[in-house]
């Protein structure tokens, strides 16, 4: 009987730890949709210094949309390898240290598109670290994860290879972060899970901030390409 107590008291405790977790969770919905986001193309390259790319965002999409509101991002050009870069800074949170990055996104010519960058940036008054992610298509066909402090990507051997065409895919990422070096924790790409495992000390910074970044790659032609994302997402905590 005892030990039978035990046990219920320990299951009340857990339900109420996992209850007060969840209450302490915020999040930001339909991201694609918020008026303010901001981009770039130079500064997406390397030193943020690369070259020049054509590059656009067209909100509120019925089609292809999940939602009925998806957002068009466009990549074209004349100089190989540009890119471009699009972010929604979300106010900053020095507090936050758990995200959980969800979308949506749709491609009908995935076999241009070099690879494809899904971000968030975190700064907390005096360090900043990088979520930074890259489903590296066209080079190793694996996810990449940025090294902050190194200022490099780092493979993790995960496989991602070009998605298909015409098709919806649903992307998670996880990230955890302590008070010197940020955790890349698990990505979920159609309902697949894998483990990444990998830490990196982040940078000196006088700043705090917190956003959703996305980011496309042309491949040596530039062959203009087109994503869509929807149901962009940040849970936080």
């Amino acid at each position: 009987m005892k030990t039978l107590v035990k046990k219920s008291a320990l299951l009340i405790g857990c339900l109420m730890l996992a209850t007060a977790l969840m209450s302490a969770q915020a999040s930001k919905t339909s991201i694609q949709t918020m008026p303010g986001w901001q981009n770039c193309s130079v500064c997406a390259g390397i030193n943020a210094s690369g070259p020049a790319a054509t590059y656009s965002m067209t909100q509120n999409q019925k089609s292809p949309s999940l939602s009925g509101h998806s957002a068009k991002f466009s990549i074209s050009g004349k100089t190989p390898y540009s890119d471009a870069l699009w972010w929604k800074q979300l106010g900053a949170n020095n507090s936050v240290t758990h995200l959980k990055y969800d979308v949506d996104f749709y491609l009908t010519t995935p076999q241009y598109a070099q690879s494809l960058e899904f971000d968030n940036n975190q700064a907390i008054g005096h360090t900043k670290f990088i979520f930074g992610t890259q489903c590296n298509i066209r080079n190793r066909g694996d996810w990449d994860v940025w090294d902050t402090k190194g200022g490099a990507w780092r493979p993790t051997g995960i496989p991602c290879h070009a998605p298909s065409a015409f098709k919806w895919h649903h992307l998670t990422w996880q990230f955890k972060r302590d008070a010197t070096k940020n955790y890349f924790v698990s990505v979920t790409l159609d309902g697949v899970t894998h483990y990444v495992n990998r830490s990196y000390y982040g940078k000196p910074v006088s700043a705090s901030m917190l956003d959703v970044a996305f980011q496309m790659d042309g491949d040596y032609a530039m062959h203009g390409y087109n994503v869509w994302l929807d149901n962009v997402k940040l849970t936080y905590w």
